[in-house]
């Protein structure tokens, strides 16, 4: 049987990039693994052993294009409007809250945010599938 690890992303800087998953999502640093070229920082919540990769090259000095493939991260929470203000108070620029009902009925309720580098963050209220 398979275990998911990890999902890693390239940043620019890794101090704003560190903060903000602190701030916001209450990551801390698991494991850093600094090599000549590039750093290496795992990040991990206290509830779990998934850890997020964020990938440092050191001769990077423009940021990344993230093109039109990736999708986004997404994170549960117990309270969607604590997360959210959150996000306020890091400095972040959360969008509104969307209650998701297609058919009338909640399917999510969730926000995006973007990171320092631009990848969107789904944060959704724990519930349903997402429990």
């Amino acid at each position: 049987m398979a275990k998911l690890a990890h999902s890693m992303i390239r940043v620019l800087d890794e101090a704003a990039s560190v903060k903000f998953y602190e701030d916001v999502f209450d990551l801390r640093i698991a494991d850093r693994l600094d090599f000549d070229s590039f750093t290496l920082i795992y990040l991990r919540d206290a509830s779990g052993d998934f850890e997020l990769e964020l990938t440092v090259n050191k001769d990077r000095d423009t940021p990344y294009d993230l093109g039109d493939g990736y999708g986004h991260l997404a994170f549960v929470v117990e309270d969607l409007e604590a997360a959210r203000d959150t996000a306020i108070k890091a400095g972040a620029a959360p969008c509104d809250i969307v209650d998701f009902r297609p058919a009338g009925e909640t399917v999510a309720k969730f926000f995006f945010v973007a990171d320092p580098d631009g990848y969107q963050i789904e944060v959704i209220e724990k519930g349903g599938r997402f429990a």
